[in-house]
């Protein structure tokens, strides 16, 4: 008898085709990439902390949180478009 994982998991290749493996040089090049965006996000937490630990007003601290949490954002997006490229490209 099938776990529901597995059945979840067949209805899903049923649904979308056969799911792709990566290859070595991809798995490497998506491990390249997760590390350089991991430091891009700890660099923009440490500047932007030092920044909102600094501010004065309240408005002023919530503006550098709402920038914060763009910066943020766009790294994470960027993340996944350079892993999708990766995931393509094989």
């Amino acid at each position: 008898m099938k776990s529901a994982y597995e059945l979840a998991m067949e209805r899903l290749e049923r649904e979308q085709g056969p799911s792709r493996k990566l290859t070595d040089e991809q798995k490497a090049a998506i491990g390249e990439i997760e590390s350089k965006y991991q430091a891009r996000v700890a660099e923009t937490r440490l500047g932007y902390e030092s920044r909102i630990a600094a501010a004065e007003s309240y408005e002023q601290l919530n503006q550098l949180r709402t920038e914060m949490a763009g910066e943020l954002q766009r790294l994470e997006s960027k993340f996944e478009e350079d892993k999708a490229a990766v995931w393509n490209a094989g």
